[in-house]
């Protein structure tokens, strides 16, 4: 069984979209939030002026759904976040409009401590492939003394569960083929079986998991090399996958390279078959003959007469 967290959150101004703190029960570190628009009162805040790591997160230009970050440390944070606030030609980064600042409540983190951080953020959000990573290099992780390396990792594990909260998804690790299907203490997240899609006339067999809330088909799966339905939104999506890498051509089929998480079944199931498709319907768990809706619904008591 899974041990939940408690996660606390405080809006600053009262307002969902203003400024906001947030806190892991029983963990030292501290993350904060704000709009570009509200900086000149984030640099005011006494955590900023701290030793710590930062996130600042955009959008593309030419792509509006591409996420972009860039991850950054200091000694005072807050003076950095100035510097990036210029405009590109003084030095500065125009694509940020929120930053994100995680230091520690007991001001314990050092300057080795967040540069060995901002190393490992760097190295996880380019392996997690969520996001556009804009750093120019990634440095190497100072070495650290044991204790405080393993301080560290701890420190990472929690803001990977925390910043999901804020909505921010850069740090998130994608489910693998070889993952146990079923839920255990080392892998609580995991909570569905492998479903399959197949076009048996095509030769596609495609695979995917819902885990930790998120709908993923897995690397390796085959998919249509061109859409075929009528003109839809998944069809861009569709060209987008190819265009960003995710889907390659393999001889007469097209597979995915690596997993993609999708924001439903219907959008994984109309990639992998080219056309439109009831996700729902569609994918099933090979080894009980459930479909993706009826494994959901599982344990839901249906009104009577209904």
């Amino acid at each position: 069984m899974a041990i939940g967290k408690q996660v606390r959150l405080f809006l600053v101004d009262g307002t969902p979209g203003g400024m906001l703190t947030a806190e892991i029960m029983n963990w030292t570190g501290h993350v904060i939030a704000a709009s570009r628009s509200d900086l000149a009162e984030f640099l005011r805040r006494e955590e900023v002026q701290r030793t710590g790591i930062y996130l600042l997160l955009g959008y593309g230009i030419d792509d509006p759904d591409e996420t972009l970050i860039y991850i950054g440390e200091g000694d005072n944070v807050g003076e950095r976040l100035k510097i990036h606030h210029r405009s590109e030609d003084k030095g500065g980064k125009d694509f940020w409009n929120r930053a994100i600042v995680l230091t520690s409540k007991d001001a314990n983190l050092t300057k080795a401590h967040a540069r060995y951080l901002e190393s490992r953020f760097i190295s996880i959000a380019k392996a997690a492939g969520r996001t556009t990573v804009t750093n120019g290099t990634a440095p190497p992780p100072l070495p650290l003394p044991e204790a405080d390396k393993s301080d560290m990792e701890y420190f990472i594990d929690q803001a990977k569960i925390i910043l999901p909260v804020l909505g921010v998804d850069a740090l998130r690790s994608l489910p693998s083929p070889a993952e146990d299907a079923e839920p255990s203490a080392s892998n609580p997240a995991t909570s569905s079986p492998v479903f399959e899609m197949t076009l048996q006339n095509f030769g596609i067999t495609a695979h995917a998991q819902e885990t930790d809330g998120e709908f993923a088909v897995l690397e390796g799966s085959a998919a249509r090399p061109a859409w075929v339905g009528t003109n839809h939104a998944y069809d861009k999506l569709h060209q987008k996958l190819f265009a960003a890498g995710v889907l390659v051509t393999d001889g007469a089929l097209a597979r995915f390279s690596k997993t993609h998480v999708f924001k439903s079944p219907s959008a994984a199931g109309a990639v992998v078959t080219g056309r439109n498709t009831n996700g729902r319907a569609a994918w099933r768990d090979p080894k009980t003959g459930l479909t993706y809706g009826q494994w959901q619904e599982q344990g839901i008591a249906t009104p009577e007469g209904r």
